[in-house]
Parts: structure tokens; C-alpha cells; sequence
């Protein structure tokens, strides 16, 4: 006799997966085989145009540490939540984790090249040479950015290759300026459309 599952067009029970006990994330993985290819997934998510984010923290020395990031997005107003998406192989990563707090700011127009030097991997400081102050909470705030948020972790969820850190806000400033944006692997500059004479 058929399964409920099968009368109903859907697939039949999930098969439980052994998984080697030495695994730093467990869970049954999304996918038995890949459906989607990384790199062509990357190239259809390219096309949702976003603001650029550096998302900074300090280690357990109380050395400025921080990335790149447009994995970025409000969660509630109420109370105000926001969270950051972050690759564990980045090396922000492990202070991100263990600090429990972090600060978001988004990038004006003429930061690309801190875009630029906060994205590579092949920058150990990323933060020589890179104007910042230090926040009562301990979070380095980039000079020249649009605007910061600084937020204490209220919770982290592990879903594939990052993790989901979500910060409830407990200190902002909006400097102001025009936003940096990126689309289709590509820094963009915000163009106001001229407004026609009466």
C-alpha cells in the first residue's frame, strides 16, 4: 500500500545520515547530490543589486578584525534586529563567534577600495592603515561610512557553509553620504536621475 507521503506526490521519509563525530556543524546536509552548482548559483544571485557592509568585531586580544559583507538585512523593529550572513572559512569568523557582538557599517560611495581590502584573504590586518575609532561597546566604527550599527549577538543559526548571527541593536549614527552598491560582481555608484524644469 502505497505511503501518505507517496499519494500525495511528495517525496518519501528522509533517510537518517551517519555523520562522522568529529563534523564542527551536524545535521542531515540539504542535498543527497548537488542540485546547484556553486558557481551558477553565484551568478543568478549577482543579479539582486545591494549596499555594501563591513561587518567588524575584535578577537579576545582586542584586535579589530572584520570583512565584507552584503549578506546583510533588518529582521524586526521591534525590538530592532539585524543579521549578518558569514562564511566559516573567513577570518573573522572565529572572533564573530566567540565576541558575541559586532558592528555593521555600510559603506558610502568612495569606500570601494575598504570594500576591496576587507574582502581578500590575502590581508592578515586588514585594519592597518584603515581610519576607525573604537565604541564604548569595543566595536572598531570605519570612518567614512553612511552609517553604524552596533549590536550585541542575541542568537546563531548554522545553515550550510555560514552562519546566520542575528544582533539586536543597542547603539546607532548615520554620518550620512551616498551609498557604495554592488550588482553582477561590480562596485556601482547611485545616480540620481536629473529633475526636468517646470
Amino acid at each position: 500500500m502505497p505511503s501518505p507521503q507517496a499519494r500525495a506526490g511528495l517525496p518519501g521519509p528522509v533517510l537518517a545520515i551517519a555523520l562522522p563525530a568529529n563534523l564542527a556543524f551536524h545535521g542531515v546536509p540539504c542535498y543527497i547530490r548537488t542540485v546547484i552548482g556553486p558557481d551558477d548559483f553565484r551568478k543568478v544571485l549577482s543579479h539582486f543589486g545591494s549596499g555594501v557592509t563591513i561587518v567588524t568585531t575584535s578577537d579576545a586580544d582586542k584586535h579589530p578584525t572584520g570583512l565584507t559583507c552584503s549578506s546583510f538585512a533588518s529582521v524586526s523593529l521591534e525590538p530592532p534586529l539585524v543579521l549578518v550572513c558569514v562564511d566559516h572559512k573567513a577570518q573573522s569568523f572565529p572572533a564573530l563567534r566567540e565576541r558575541g557582538r559586532f558592528a555593521v557599517n555600510i559603506l558610502s560611495s568612495g569606500q570601494e577600495a575598504v570594500s576591496r581590502r576587507f574582502a581578500t584573504t590575502q590581508i592578515l590586518d586588514k585594519f592597518e592603515g584603515v581610519p576607525h575609532t573604537v565604541s564604548e561597546l569595543g566595536l572598531p566604527l570605519l570612518d567614512g561610512a553612511m552609517a553604524h550599527l552596533e549590536c550585541i549577538t542575541v542568537s546563531a543559526h548554522v545553515e550550510g557553509d555560514h552562519t546566520i548571527f542575528v544582533g539586536r541593536v543597542e547603539r546607532m549614527s548615520v554620518p550620512g553620504g551616498e551609498p557604495l552598491l554592488y550588482f553582477k560582481g561590480r562596485y556601482e555608484r547611485f545616480v540620481k536621475e536629473p529633475q526636468s524644469g517646470a
